[in-house]
């Protein structure tokens, strides 16, 4: 069972034996509120400059992107100019126009 559906059967039992509806499901918001409060306090990410540093790590992983796709874009233009140019010269090899460039 998925625990969204464990913490929907333990509410309806906790209704059942008395407990307020509204009451439960504020507990439950406040419980994970907590929770991930926790988890991010153990990744690092709870003080004050943590949304300025997160902003932060955003950006240098665009501009890693950024760099990888510009990279490859290079990559990919050079092979298609030498591709070309390899095709010119076998052209002009077939052609036996190289007589005249080597004379």
């Amino acid at each position: 069972m998925d625990k969204a559906g464990m913490l929907a059967r333990l509410m309806r039992q906790a209704e059942e034996q008395g407990a307020d509806l509204v009451t439960l499901r504020a507990l439950a918001e406040e419980a994970s509120e907590a929770g991930a409060e926790r988890a991010m306090g153990a990744l690092g990410l709870a003080g004050p400059g943590a949304r300025r540093d997160m902003d932060e790590l955003r950006e240098l992983l665009q501009a890693w992107r950024d760099a990888k796709r510009s990279a490859w874009q290079a990559v990919v233009t050079w092979v298609v100019r030498i591709g070309l140019a390899a095709l010119l010269v076998g052209m002009a090899v077939k052609l036996g126009l190289t007589g005249l460039v080597l004379k």
